[in-house]
């Protein structure tokens, strides 16, 4: 028997997979999972968008920062922000020259339309093309040959950005909005980290990962418990610094009165007793 059989298994380490669409920048919240969870590494997975829902859903990554829609029957879905829609254009366009646009402002350009589009078009504006680029990167090559102009979230106008094409926003055109999904049966311990994480949660909060909800509570019961016995101690404090003002108001009245009674009382004695006798009328 070799050594290697006779060695004992150990787990392989966890690894946390996050797939990532194109225009998504997961880099802030890497950052903060690298600093919180310095021993489980992060494993970024970049993926087209229409390849997502396949790979988390086959296990190739743990949960995923991608665009709605999803498939709500198998996928939770947690909303992160909602991108500002624009349309690429050359410099020397028209549109140039403004702040921002509406789809009618495009009825005489060629829209393109690429396959990969995540905008979710019911009525396409302008002009079509003869055909659909395969890709948003074939449709930037497009506008800046001058075919057409191209309608896209920003953060796809930023990762395609080229120095003789420009942006502005167009106010009415359907917008994309990027969730953190996962299957909705593999909600494991380091995907509630991550919620956790996007959600924007303190690391010491106790609505982290479920297994450590359980010990931030029993942690943080000692502590309620000092609060409650500080209280009762102050309270206690308190009722003993009333009953001696109480008994120092209380004391210096039956002082007084002791003192002017007594004084009566020894006259009375006095005059009765041991003292100068009274005369008595003849």
């Amino acid at each position: 028997m070799t050594a290697s059989e006779t060695a004992p298994a150990f787990p392989a380490p966890p690894v946390f997979r996050l797939v990532y669409v194109p225009g998504v920048t997961p880099a802030k919240w890497v950052r903060i999972w690298n600093e919180r969870l310095p021993d489980v590494p992060l494993e970024l997975l970049q993926t087209p968008v229409a390849d997502a829902a396949e790979l988390l859903r086959g296990g190739g990554a743990d949960a995923g920062l991608v665009r709605l829609p999803v498939d709500r029957t198998v996928f939770s879905a947690i909303p992160l922000y909602t991108e500002t829609t624009v349309v690429i254009v050359p410099k020397d366009h028209a549109v140039a020259a403004v702040e921002e646009v509406s789809t009618g402002d495009l009825a005489d350009d060629i829209v393109l339309h690429p396959l990969d589009d995540v905008l979710g078009w019911e009525t396409l504006p302008g002009r079509p093309a003869i055909e659909r680029p395969a890709t948003t990167a074939d449709a930037v090559e497009l506008v800046a040959a001058g075919v057409g102009v191209l309608v896209v979230p920003q953060s796809l106008a930023r990762l395609h950005h080229r120095r003789d094409l420009t942006y502005r926003p167009v106010v009415d055109a359907p917008q994309s909005a990027v969730v953190l999904s996962w299957p909705e049966e593999a909600t494991t311990d380091l995907v509630e980290d991550f919620i956790g994480i996007v959600r924007g949660r303190t690391v010491n909060s106790s609505r982290g990962r479920r297994a450590e909800a359980g010990r931030d509570e029993t942690a943080a019961q000692p502590a309620r418990t000092g609060k409650a016995k500080q209280g009762g101690t102050a309270a206690k404090g308190a009722q003993a610094g009333q009953r001696r003002s109480g008994a120092g108001r209380s004391g210096t009245g039956s002082k007084g009165a002791g003192s002017k009674g007594a004084r009566g009382a020894s006259g009375r004695s006095s005059g009765g007793g041991g003292g100068r006798p009274r005369r008595r009328g003849r």
